[in-house]
């Protein structure tokens, strides 16, 4: 299934928000492996934009495809538990 959420972050420790390579931190990266963790799924996440190193975002659209078999508030507070607290679903 589809999953459509609004995201919002403290850029400051990111570089970026599209995923890069391994090891960099990215919004991208951090977001798709909180959201495999919680699913057990490999993901990737689509973003309508992206910010540069240390940028803030707040209403960002992401969208991504996982089989979730439980309640969609389940999901959110799941994926948010994984987040850092400086990325919020």
């Amino acid at each position: 299934m589809r999953y459509r959420a609004t995201l919002a972050y403290d850029g400051t420790h990111y570089q970026g928000f599209q995923r890069q390579a391994v090891g960099i931190p990215t919004i991208q990266a951090t977001v798709e492996a909180a959201i495999s963790a919680v699913t057990q799924q490999s993901v990737v996440i689509t973003g309508a934009g992206r910010t540069d190193t240390g940028v803030h975002a707040t209403g960002q659209v992401i969208a991504f495809d996982v089989a979730w078999r439980h309640d969609d508030a389940d999901l959110l507070r799941a994926i948010n538990a994984r987040l850092p607290d400086d990325i919020v679903l």
